[in-house]
């Protein structure tokens, strides 16, 4: 059956005694559970049968042995669940890279869905949803008591029309409202820039275009930048990567590294772990790296995070990351319908589960709120006097010491600055990371 790893392991006489006398036991065992097993089964058999006989409304018996199905995998861990036909087509088109939605990915805790993080430029992004956020309507209808499948169904629509979802948010007194449109979610899987003298790689998922399109848009900026010479380093940006696909996880962690192992998964039997290593070639030629991860980095991307991590090849800087450390296969079942199955846990290369606990930080860096106070920032915007200097006062002397080069570097080293400390104002953690690879170049170039 062909799976899909999502993307995201006394002497010889008193040997034979004891066989002997608990071997007969352990039959008796196994053929009492199997009949109890069987017994289940028919009980299974008559309540299906008298809910079709007799419930107060006529039912499809097809969606009657979904939900039953459904309901037997969702009982096992919050990401285990079967695809209908129709939600099996529409997770192969995730995986691709483009998809209708909301664009968030969602769990379930305490019966309500929880936001694990919205994705980059979606109209959730956009609305303002945050990972953390819990999700308790869909148009004025609770999703309370449903499965996470079905409240995911509540929120799919045509693509154009509008959803009210009511939001629970930590440090909000009371719920409320974002209405939201519905679109074609196109994911661009990596977004690259610089900043200063930095490559920024800004990876909002794990699909199959994560590692075609990180490769691609380095080699660029590092071209862009005039080499790698002119480069200090690489800014790995996983902040709300919910992940995705485990080989694309796999493969972004190997552009990195030269050698050891990524990551391994152990399943129930031994047999069934795998340990996956790095092949030789660093994309960034051992450039320093600073990861950034927050409470909505996932699966994937905590693979990523906690492989560079434990080989010491990044700082990771930001808050501690989600914390999902098992991996689902998808297994595709009769009807064109399919299975999610979580098959095994994974662990980082110091053998470290990161399941329920996530990866933490070496550097834990809080992202600051923005001000919501409009009124005090228009207030202090009114008081505030522009700052004048010495070169500012007329008739000042000229610097005597400098030459028209000089001059000109030490004012392009100020706009640099000045670039830097917009960015904290306009995001500190990434401005943080940058920082530190500042000092890291500057230690380095030392002799």
């Amino acid at each position: 059956m062909k799976k899909f790893a999502m993307a995201a392991l006394g002497g010889t006489l008193a040997g034979v005694l004891a066989t002997t006398q608990i071997a007969g036991p352990l039959l008796a065992q196994d053929a009492a559970k199997s009949g109890n097993v069987y017994e289940q089964l028919d009980l299974f058999g008559d309540i299906f049968e008298r809910i079709r006989a007799q419930y107060v409304e006529e039912v499809d018996a097809g969606e009657l042995i979904e939900a039953a199905i459904d309901g037997m995998l969702t009982s096992l861990d919050p990401h285990s669940s079967y695809l209908s036909p129709d939600d099996a087509a529409q997770m192969r088109v995730q995986t691709r890279g483009e998809f209708g939605g909301l664009g968030i990915e969602v769990t379930q805790e305490e019966g309500f869905v929880k936001v694990v993080s919205p994705i980059d430029g979606t109209p959730a992004d956009e609305a303002g949803v945050e990972a953390g956020d819990f999700i308790t309507h869909v148009d004025g209808e609770s999703v309370l008591g449903l499965s996470l499948d079905e409240a995911v169904t509540m929120m799919r629509g045509p693509v154009g029309s509008e959803i009210l979802i009511t939001i629970v948010r930590e440090g909000e007194p009371e719920p409320f409202d974002v209405a939201i449109i519905r679109d074609t979610i196109k994911l661009t899987a990596v977004r690259t820039r610089t900043e200063g003298d930095t490559v920024v790689l800004r990876v909002t998922t794990f699909n199959d275009q994560t590692y075609a399109n990180l490769e691609a848009g380095f080699k660029e900026r590092v071209e862009e930048a005039g080499g790698m010479d002119a480069i200090n380093g690489i800014v790995i940006d996983l902040r709300n990567n919910p992940g995705g696909l485990l080989t694309q996880a796999i493969r972004v962690s190997d552009a990195f590294l030269n050698e050891g192992e990524i990551v391994s998964t152990r399943g129930r039997e031994i047999q069934d772990g795998e340990r996956f290593n790095a092949t030789e070639g660093d994309l960034a030629d051992g450039k320093p790296i600073v990861v950034l991860i927050n409470g909505g980095s996932a699966s994937a991307s905590e693979i990523v995070a906690g492989a560079l991590q434990d080989h010491r090849r990044a700082i990771v800087v930001g808050t501690k990351s989600f914390g999902k450390g098992s991996v689902q296969t998808v297994m595709p079942l009769r009807s064109d319908g399919a299975m999610r199955l979580t098959t095994a846990r994974y662990y980082t290369p110091s053998g470290r589960s990161i399941q329920a606990l996530g990866v933490s930080p070496d550097i834990v860096v809080e992202q600051p709120r923005s001000p919501v106070d409009a009124a005090a920032e228009e207030e202090e915007e009114t008081t505030r006097r522009p700052s004048r200097s010495e070169a500012d006062l007329r008739g000042s002397l000229n610097n005597d010491s400098l030459t028209d080069d000089e001059i000109e570097q030490i004012q392009a080293d100020r706009a640099k600055a000045e670039a830097a400390a917009a960015l904290r104002e306009e995001d500190y953690q990434l401005a943080y990371a940058i920082d530190i690879l500042k000092g890291l170049s500057a230690i380095g170039g030392q002799d």
